[in-house]
């Protein structure tokens, strides 16, 4: 057994020498500022991931240009491996489907690896305003219209697309107010300059426990199980909401196919981790491993569903 595990444990380097790391460090790309649920993501992995390959992961954020730069920066890389995308939902679906990211089309330019987290989002507000509950808000927003507003990371974010999602639903009408980064947002959220904003757990949960925002519902139609005091959405009358934030793993497209299973089977080692599940779940998220083939589903299917929910509600890129 002892011979068998060392053996195991030899093999490993490489095995990833084989498939083209050769002991070089892999950069783990975040086309976001840091402090967002894709930066945490992103670190949440990088450190066993890189153990696990027999190398070191290194998260490099390079925001700018809604994802544009992050995403541009990985394609431009060698398709070796060595270089790798930590995908937000919105960005690899929605931003694309209204034509957000320019000549980019993830569908065709990425090849999946596989899910990371899979949480959904929590809706919030600052303290001083009279909405406790989703309802209150959406009575608050109907009897002024467009005098509320709301926050997201930019056109095609979860944050404006959800939003925009649930503006419609509801029939209520909030000002849109765009942000570079989930830092700078969360900065006027606590200041009391932002009346809605929904995101995943991760950023806010810290505030809410302070008592610095008001949670008013998570997105799904059950209890986050981590936060167990915060209504669901579907508690509060709007059950079936597809706003669950989700971030994965993805390669640039012509990646070998050994690479790319050597990388999901790692990536699903990693994420069965006792340890690392709880320090998501800690923090909000939820760990939800998937198969690249499943990943690479989900992102068509939601891709397809942003695109009439963006026709329906009017919303392009420009």
């Amino acid at each position: 057994m002892i011979r068998r595990t060392l053996l195991a444990g030899l093999a490993l380097p490489a095995l990833a020498r084989a498939q083209g790391f050769s002991g070089r460090p892999i950069t783990l790309v975040v086309p976001s500022p840091a402090g967002g649920g894709t930066d945490f993501s992103a670190r949440l992995i990088a450190e066993p991931l890189g153990q696990a390959l027999g190398t070191t992961m290194v998260v490099e954020n390079r925001p700018g240009g809604n994802d544009v730069v992050g995403l541009s920066s990985v394609l431009r890389a060698p398709a070796d491996g060595t270089t790798l995308l930590c995908g937000y939902c919105a960005t690899m679906t929605a931003r694309a489907a209204i034509g957000g990211l320019g000549d980019i089309q993830p569908m065709r330019d990425f090849q999946a690896v596989g899910q990371i987290t899979d949480t959904p989002q929590l809706f919030v507000t600052h303290p001083s305003r009279p909405a406790t509950t989703l309802p209150e808000l959406i009575a608050l927003a109907r009897a002024r219209p467009g005098a509320l507003n709301y926050a997201s990371a930019g056109i095609g974010s979860m944050h404006h697309m959800g939003t925009e999602y649930l503006k419609h639903r509801a029939g209520i009408d909030m000002l849109h107010v765009p942000y570079r980064g989930t830092g700078e947002t969360i900065s006027d959220l606590i200041a009391g300059r932002i009346d809605f904003y929904m995101n995943s757990p991760p950023p806010l949960t810290p505030l809410v426990r302070e008592g610095r925002l008001r949670a008013l519902c998570v997105s799904s139609d059950t209890r986050h199980p981590g936060l167990p005091d915060i209504p669901s959405a579907a508690e509060q009358g709007f059950a079936g909401m597809p706003l669950n934030v989700w971030f994965s793993l993805f390669a640039p497209r012509g990646v070998p196919p050994a690479t790319i299973a050597l990388l999901a089977e790692k990536l699903n080692l990693v994420l069965a981790d006792a340890g690392l599940r709880q320090r998501a779940f800690n923090a909000g998220a939820l760990v939800a491993p998937s198969p690249p083939e499943q990943l690479a589903d989900r992102v068509a299917r939601e891709t397809a569903f942003w695109r009439d929910t963006a026709r329906v509600a009017g919303i392009t890129a420009g």
